[in-house]
């Protein structure tokens, strides 16, 4: 088990408040997406921030033991501005390059989702 999967999320989502929300906007449009890549359970995708953005970041967004992002919650993550379809789940951060954050779903999430509908 890596140091990343180590980390858990928190009990509750933090939702950020106006201002900061505000201070990572300008960031929004440089958040990088992956293509995604898959094994036999799961596809992946790797979503790069800014680094500059890890600055303006609430710090208790991150683990006060790795000073790398915890796991985010779904509402979390979107409130950073990171856009993705339903169903992605934050599941590491790549701790030697703590702008990259790890996101997975079960492989057949999408056609499991449309024929909910």
């Amino acid at each position: 088990m890596t140091e990343g999967q180590k980390m858990t999320k928190s009990r509750f989502p933090r939702l950020l408040n106006v201002s900061e929300r505000e201070r990572l906007e300008a960031f929004i449009d440089q958040i990088h997406y992956s293509p995604r890549y898959a094994d036999d359970e799961y596809e992946y995708r790797h979503v790069m921030l800014p680094k500059a953005m890890l600055k303006v970041i609430p710090t208790d967004y991150f683990n006060p033991e790795t000073g790398t992002l915890r796991i985010l919650h779904e509402e979390e993550w979107r409130g950073l501005g990171i856009t993705q379809s339903l169903g992605w789940e934050m599941y590491e951060v790549h701790v030697p390059e703590p702008h990259i954050l790890l996101f997975k779903r079960e492989k057949d999430f999408q056609l499991k989702f449309s024929q909910q509908r």
